[in-house]
């Protein structure tokens, strides 16, 4: 979509590091509330909810050939974070959109 002119990059590419850094990006967006820093923190929240279901799914199931399904949520955190590190606001494929939607309450 659009560069972003913000210093916050380093923010939304924690965002992306494990859960941990995921908390400390919430924690420290929280007073600032940086629409791009807000944007990252979404499409992260809905990358590890989907790498959640797929995990859930695979358990439930027992059908290991889902675990190929794991490669497009590792795909897709790697478009995220290449998504900060440019400075800009590209949601990720398919469900990014909806990543955005659905947890707008996240600012």
């Amino acid at each position: 979509m659009e560069k972003e002119t913000t210093t916050n990059n380093s923010m939304a590419i924690v965002a992306y590091l494990t859960l941990i850094g995921w908390i400390i990006a919430i924690v420290v967006n929280n007073d600032k509330k940086d629409p791009f820093v807000s944007f990252h923190i979404r499409q992260m929240l809905g990358i590890m909810l989907l790498a959640f279901a797929i995990s859930l799914v695979i358990q439930l199931t027992g059908v290991g050939i889902l675990s190929i399904l794991h490669l497009g949520t590792f795909v897709l955190w790697i478009l995220g974070i290449m998504s900060a590190f440019k400075g800009t606001t590209d949601p990720v494929p398919l469900v990014g959109v909806q990543f955005q939607d659905w947890f707008k309450a996240i600012s």
